[in-house]
């Protein structure tokens, strides 16, 4: 039998990775991306500077697995950059160890607690965040992690540690035992929190939903609240990197290069990006050592991120679903699409963002159609066309929006909702769950535009209700004439049959 990787006998094929002395991170949402992104801009960094303050946590929410691949490891996994002819494995070493909460959140908490932890992390996804269709705080989701809360300040009944059930909900335990360890050690011990998910002002949009959980859970705590304003702050940033499930092919040929069994084994894409706003709490890694730029303003970057890359991604994972086609690099390959996703980017997109200081935005969307055709990423339409409704507003909303606004119908962004309109409804006609947490809404809105019945329900009077749905789309749009009418003629042209009127 192959003996597995681990950090007390590493393969002598590679670079040996960083040791970190301590856990300087907590990370929420220890999935692939994070260990083929931030993990990494954290390894390279710390070689660059020979900084080992920043060992990770990692936290990972849904079960145990990535807990299982990693903790027998010792926290060393390898990374498979995968290009569309070249390929290299590297092994980080900057996760100590990995947690899951449901066994471990007495842990957790201590150590967003600790003195030597500086910054807590996130990438949970869009719907990790629990909020409401409106944005806001959806309470009933995080109501048992509230409870907790207010026990474990003293204002409810004291005892056992209550598994943590959402990440909002580890954050803002975390944050209250941490003021309490600073209340009881005399010092300020600030903390940075920082999201790397999708979302328009990410950092922003956390530290809301963390007051609003405050504000329902401890409604009196003043304290609190003023240690959280002086001491805590919620950077923005802006992630990029395409990082597909891995194979068991992939793992068989690391296996074969390391001489090791990796069961933690990542990969990822050649192209990395990471956009961080310099405002920070406390210490925090070189990173910028690392190839991260550190900015007062991330906006512009993330904007021209959700809006081109994203917003391209998932046209081409619901269009490419109605084809047929099973990847990614299948649905950019195909002529229709591609100009389609090139209307989306070039004539819908481009025209509504301010380009960041040095970069040119339309060598940027060139540079993405190739990227998504590289073969070797394996992202399936099917794992990027998931979870619909949480991903919409940020990488489709803002552009139809300003671009009604201009005067100007964004046909390709009709096209895309035309796309996911016709995934829904067919799912719905088939008897399949939508993979989305407003999946049981969208097929009774199905069944509702057909009296009751999915099948008989008309494919454009479906488009047509579904970009009405509350929350999809920002500032009314969803009911704008124009872009209703153009949704509907995409979507009759998709399925065969007139445009209703």
């Amino acid at each position: 039998m192959t003996d597995r990787l681990h950090r007390d006998h590493l393969p002598t094929s590679v670079d040996a990775p960083v040791t970190p002395e301590s856990v300087g991170i907590v990370h929420l949402g220890i999935g692939a991306f994070h260990r083929a992104h931030q993990a990494v801009y954290t390894e390279q960094a710390a070689r660059a500077t020979g900084d080992r303050r920043w060992g990770i946590l990692g936290v990972t929410q849904r079960s145990a697995s990535v807990r299982d691949q990693l903790r027998p490891q010792g926290g060393v996994y390898s990374v498979l950059t995968a290009g569309a002819r070249d390929s290299s494995v590297d092994l980080v070493g900057a996760v100590l160890d990995v947690a899951w909460p449901a066994e471990e959140t007495e842990r957790v908490l201590a150590t967003i607690a600790a003195p030597t932890t500086h910054l807590v992390t996130l990438t949970v996804t869009e719907k990790g965040y629990c909020r409401t269709g409106s944005g806001e705080l959806d309470l009933d989701r995080v109501r048992p992690d509230l409870d907790a809360l207010a026990a474990e300040q003293g204002t409810g009944a004291p005892g056992e540690t209550v598994a943590a059930g959402s990440a909002i909900g580890v954050l803002v335990r975390g944050l209250a035992a941490r003021y309490r360890a600073a209340c009881e050690a005399g010092e300020a011990l600030p903390l940075t929190v920082l999201t790397c998910d999708n979302m328009v002002d990410n950092g922003h949009v956390l530290e809301g939903l963390v007051r609003s959980a405050l504000d329902a859970a401890l409604p009196q705590d003043t304290a609190l609240r003023a240690w959280l304003d002086a001491h805590v702050t919620f950077p923005c940033s802006m992630v990029d990197r395409i990082v597909p499930a891995t194979t068991p092919e992939q793992r068989d040929a690391v296996e074969g290069e390391l001489g090791v069994r990796d069961e933690g084994l990542v990969v990822g894409e050649p192209f990395s990006q990471w956009v961080i706003e310099d405002r920070f709490a406390g210490p925090r890694p070189a990173w910028e050592q690392a190839g991260a730029t550190l900015t007062d303003d991330v906006s512009v970057w993330e904007r021209a991120k959700l809006r081109l890359l994203n917003g391209t991604h998932s046209l081409l994972a619901y269009a490419g679903r109605l084809a047929g086609h099973v990847t990614m690099a299948e649905a950019v390959e195909d002529p229709a699409i591609r100009a389609r996703a090139r209307r989306l980017l070039f004539d819908d997109a481009l025209p509504t963002l301010t380009p960041p200081d040095g970069a040119d935005l339309d060598a940027y969307g060139e540079s993405l159609l190739e990227r998504f055709a590289n073969p070797a990423t394996g992202h399936t339409t099917l794992q990027v066309s998931m979870d619909g409704t949480q991903k919409i507003p940020y990488r489709w909303g803002d552009t139809i929006a300003e671009r009604l606004a201009a005067g100007s119908v964004p046909h390709g962004a009709a096209y895309a909702l035309a796309c996911w309109s016709e995934v829904v409804r067919r799912e719905a006609v088939a008897g399949r769950a939508v993979d989305d947490p407003r999946g049981d809404e969208l097929q009774r809105v199905v069944a509702t535009v057909g009296g009751g019945s999915a099948e008989a329900a008309a494919p454009a009077d479906v488009a047509r209700a579904l970009t009405a749905l509350p929350g999809l789309l920002p500032k009314g749009v969803g009911m704008d004439p124009a872009l209703l009418d153009a949704v509907a003629a995409e979507v009759a042209e998709l399925a065969g049959v007139p445009a209703a009127g």
